[in-house]
């Protein structure tokens, strides 16, 4: 893949960004997602490549468009694999909460791996911690290795855990153990990728959260060396069909960062732009003729991350 995709990359979540923080506040969630994604989806109409998607809004019949299985771009080479999300997600922006963002992630054809919707179980921790989790391991045990790998206290860490009653128990012995615990409301893809990264204030992601959500975020962590694991764990018959149908029969598989993202030696191109402020990405801000916006641009072949502040003048032909 040609590095100039990554600019693209980043030009689309941008573009998506700006387009669905118009709502942001407004409390109508269908249409901060809805102009995201309009957004994103206009502005591959000009890029040169062949990207099918792998991960999206949705199955084919389910979505006007951003669906698995919808080629983007011109047709040209390079023929590459496409997960993203236009808005994790429409309600955050509506109720105007933090972490919103808009995600893209490019690979080779044939990496990235098609995960049902349906809800997974997933720890996620970054670089000084890899190699240290196991999801079929308690949460004492995973903490334990955790801290040692970072040369830290159990006390010293903090997990982020979605707030949902599932959570009660992992709560409980997280807390036992002593580590601090950050619940958020959503957004548990913005969280995942946070891990990664010194400064956020987020050590390890636990609990149960989206399947695509999931594979998106290893996307990111395996750009920057981070670790990941999840199972899935359908709260539903019909999330449990959807896997079947998608050829996952054993439902307790353990799916690695690898599985997820065809293994270290797939390139992938990896762009995240701020909706709403976040810890790890700041918000749309608009002034008077533009906005600005804050991003992040990784590659995982040459482990290169960027964050990038751009500002975007309305009054020209175009944003970009």
């Amino acid at each position: 893949m040609d590095r100039n995709l990554a600019l693209e990359l980043v030009r689309a979540t941008e573009l998506a960004a700006i387009s669905s923080a118009r709502w942001m506040g407004l409390g109508n969630p269908s249409a901060a997602d809805q102009a995201a994604i309009d957004a994103m989806r206009h502005a591959f109409d000009n890029v040169s490549f062949s990207g099918s998607i792998v991960i999206g809004k949705g199955e084919r019949g389910t979505a006007p468009t951003l669906y698995v299985g919808e080629v983007l771009g011109q047709g040209d080479a390079p023929e590459v694999d496409i997960a993203l999300d236009a808005v994790e997600s429409g309600a955050i922006v509506a109720n105007g909460r933090p972490n919103a963002i808009s995600v893209i992630a490019a690979a080779e054809k044939g990496s990235l791996r098609q995960v049902p919707e349906a809800h997974m179980e997933k720890i996620a921790v970054g670089p000084k911690a890899a190699g240290a989790i196991d999801i079929t391991a308690p949460a004492e045990k995973n903490l334990r290795a955790i801290a040692e790998a970072m040369n830290c206290s159990v006390e010293d860490l903090t997990v982020v855990i979605l707030d949902r009653p599932r959570h009660a128990d992992l709560v409980r012995q997280v807390r036992g153990i002593g580590a601090r615990i950050k619940l958020i409301q959503d957004g548990d893809l913005s969280a995942t990728i946070a891990v990664a990264f010194e400064g956020t204030g987020v050590d390890v992601l636990m609990g149960v959260g989206g399947a695509r959500e999931g594979a998106l975020a290893a996307t990111a962590l395996q750009c920057i060396g981070g670790d990941m694991q999840g199972r899935l764990k359908p709260l539903t018959e019909e999330e449990a069909e959807r896997a079947l149908r998608m050829g996952i029969q054993d439902l307790d598989r353990v799916f690695t960062i690898s599985d997820l993202t065809g293994g270290g030696e797939c390139d992938i191109m990896f762009a995240a732009t701020g909706v709403t402020d976040g810890d790890l990405l700041k918000g749309v801000r608009f002034f008077g003729g533009g906005a600005q916006t804050h991003s992040l641009v990784m590659r995982s072949r040459s482990a290169t991350v960027r964050f990038i502040e751009s500002t975007h003048r309305f009054d020209r032909k175009s944003v970009s």
